[in-house]
């Protein structure tokens, strides 16, 4: 995978940092003030149209990435929400594979953040708090008695701008967000681009890019929900996952890490080879019952060695074969176990317990408050630079 990479310093290991960095961040280009009709290649198009207004009064724009085999994807400057993903099953037919709305006013609303970006740290932080350097720092209790996904008013929930970007065999959308110092509690000035780009075959990148005038944490990930059989009225169970990972995480009854790194011999969380999601997935464990099902975040193989494959989930029905690679050190992977059938569909009725499945690359959960982790601090003058792509086929 191409990844242009200057000045790196310091690649994670599992007991260290795991945060790729850099000391130069790439040139802006400017934004065209009209809408976009692709020219990145002759196979790849991206085109932006109005998606609404907040109630704040706020633009939201739309932007729609093809290809000509029959992949889109549909991006807000809202939240940089992934709000529509159609990929091609096995007899051709590009359907939706993500969980979303059909309004901005519902994206708007109170939600678990579907197709959203995530920042300015991903997955839980214990009590809300945290501490740099002897000084401790509060955040929001979103998710009690815990923090969660950034806070009420987090990544998820600003108005990104939005740049133009191609080259290549693909079209790419640049997004940047600057999130104030003490913004949600976090310090720092911090300057975050996200890259959706989306390539001719069928593959989308996503690459996050943040830079501090503070010392600061940073835990960036992509939420989107999927259900590859198209069919959102029918649950997740069939899809078989595979996960490379020996080991997990595992949390105490608030979902917050103990400290221990187990393994996943023998465990209903042994997804190493491929497996349905629903065979072990209401067994008598006692970490799936904390997590109401699978919510929990994997220990990823072969850390350090950059861009690899980290999870995979098909759908024998529909043919549809999603893979994911990162370089991240983590991967949450969470079953929707809230999904409560209170949320629309886009197409009548409503989404249902299980209907969707998240695979969130990341650091660690609360790893700002557990010293044996990779750490995720980002200091003054160092660039976060990280990279999760998702690679549909059928077979």
């Amino acid at each position: 995978m191409n990844v242009i990479k200057r000045c790196i310093y310091g690649i994670s290991i599992m007991s260290l940092t795991s945060m790729n960095v850099q000391c130069k961040s790439d040139k802006k280009t400017e934004t065209p003030a009209t809408t976009l009709e692709a020219k990145a290649t002759d196979s790849v198009s991206i085109a932006k149209t109005p998606y609404g207004k907040t109630a704040k009064g706020e633009q939201v724009d739309r932007f729609t990435l093809k290809n000509h085999h029959g992949m889109e994807v549909n991006i807000l400057t809202y939240g940089g929400i992934i709000a529509s993903l159609k990929v091609p099953n096995k007899a051709g037919v590009s359907e939706e594979v993500v969980i979303g709305f059909n309004s901005l006013e519902q994206y708007t609303k109170a939600n678990p953040y579907f197709g959203a970006l995530i920042g300015r740290y991903g997955n839980r932080i214990a009590k809300g708090k945290f501490t740099l350097d002897g000084k401790e720092y509060s955040l929001a209790i979103n998710n009690a008695p815990n923090a969660l996904h950034g806070g009420p008013e987090g990544f998820h929930r600003v108005i990104w701008t939005a740049e133009e970007a191609k080259g290549g065999n693909a079209a790419s959308l640049k997004l940047k967000y600057v999130s104030k110092d003490m913004e949600e509690g976090y310090p720092g000035n911090l300057t975050v681009f996200v890259t959706y780009t989306l390539n001719k075959n069928n593959t989308l990148d996503v690459q996050y890019e943040a830079t501090t005038d503070k010392k600061t944490v940073v835990n960036l990930t992509q939420h989107s929900y999927f259900n590859l059989s198209a069919d959102f009225t029918k649950p997740i169970l069939d899809h078989e996952v595979t996960i490379d990972a020996d080991k997990l995480i595992p949390v105490d009854a608030t979902l917050i890490p103990t400290g221990q790194l187990t393994d996943v011999t023998n465990t209903p969380f042994d997804f190493r080879k491929a497996k349905k999601v629903g065979t072990a997935i209401e067994a008598n464990d006692d970490q799936l019952k904390k997590g109401l099902g699978y919510d929990h975040c994997w220990v990823l193989n072969n850390q350090g060695k950059g861009d690899r494959f980290a999870a995979s989930a098909y759908d024998a029905g529909s043919g549809r074969l999603l893979e994911v690679y990162t370089d991240q050190p983590g991967i949450q992977f969470y079953t929707g176990n809230f999904l409560d059938g209170t949320l629309p569909m886009r197409t009548g009725g409503t989404y249902a317990h299980r209907t969707g499945f998240c695979l969130e690359t990341q650091h660690y959960p609360d790893s700002p408050n557990q010293k044996a982790f990779p750490t995720t601090v980002l200091n003054p003058g160092e660039n976060y630079k990280t990279k999760t792509t998702f690679k549909f086929s059928v077979k």
